[in-house]
């Protein structure tokens, strides 16, 4: 009969010949205990991996913030750049070597604030790039201010009566803006992430993941990991996610269906 203690070293022998940690940097992850953040990176660890990306192949850019961490995680290319300007740098690797898969990450502030300019230039150029945008409708690393993304009502230190600001969805930006590949997707289902990112990298064009997160320091009442479970659902089945029109529809009236909500091939009339 094998003891718990066979029975664990057998499984970690499993998983080092496996290889699935092979991507991970020998920076291990320093995040809060509890954050959404860590299932974010397994789904992309595992789609990386599964897709059999050579690691010196793939570049992550990222910005400032919790989420603009990741890098520093990863077996790969990384650029840590500023506030703000993750895109435009991932644009520029991208066009530098087209060969290279290329990840831009970061969190609702850095997207939607003071980077929030650059979304609707690479929606419209439908760069190859895959743009993961961690929503945690905070400002994690600078204490919990509310970021563009937090709801109205939502009390924070720097908001003890509640914001008043309207709250920007991210997903329905990416819709309005143009892109050609939208999904969105929850940090407590590292899978679902790795199942879209896995068909996002393969679409010829833009993709743009918007990954509901909770900050388990800062938000206590809103974006909660008890409310997210019960909010998120997946998109309806026969959902038709090449219709544009649809998928805006679609979002307008529901704010946690997971899933592909859109995708557009570039150049159907050029496909064999």
């Amino acid at each position: 009969m094998k003891t718990p203690g066979r029975i664990l070293t057998g499984k970690m022998t499993e998983l080092a010949q496996s290889e699935r940690f092979s991507i991970r940097s020998g920076n291990l992850p320093i995040w809060c205990p509890g954050c959404g953040y860590y299932g974010i990176h397994q789904g992309l660890n595992d789609a990386i991996q599964r897709l059999r990306l050579p690691h010196h192949e793939v570049v992550t850019v990222s910005g400032i913030g919790c989420a603009g961490r990741y890098p520093f995680f990863a077996d790969t290319y990384g650029l840590h750049t500023v506030h703000g300007r993750s895109l435009p740098v991932a644009t520029g690797v991208k066009f530098g070597n087209p060969k290279l898969t290329v990840f831009a990450v970061g969190g609702d502030g850095d997207g939607l604030a003071i980077g929030g300019g650059h979304l609707p230039h690479i929606c419209r150029r439908d760069v190859d790039v895959s743009y993961l945008l961690f929503d945690n409708s905070i400002y994690g690393l600078t204490k919990g201010q509310p970021s563009p993304s937090s709801p109205r009502g939502f009390r924070t230190k720097a908001s003890p009566a509640g914001t008043t600001d309207a709250p920007l969805n991210a997903t329905l930006l990416a819709l309005a803006y143009g892109a050609t590949f939208v999904a969105r997707l929850f940090a407590g289902d590292p899978a679902g992430i790795t199942d879209a990112l896995v068909e996002g990298v393969g679409h010829q064009g833009f993709a743009f993941f918007h990954l509901l997160s909770t900050c388990v320091t800062f938000d206590k009442e809103f974006k909660t990991w008890e409310n997210l479970k019960h909010a998120v659902h997946p998109v309806p089945d026969g959902h038709d996610r090449s219709d544009l029109k649809k998928a805006i529809a679609h979002v307008l009236d529901d704010d946690f269906s997971t899933g592909i909500i859109y995708r557009k091939e570039r150049f159907p009339e050029e496909e064999d």
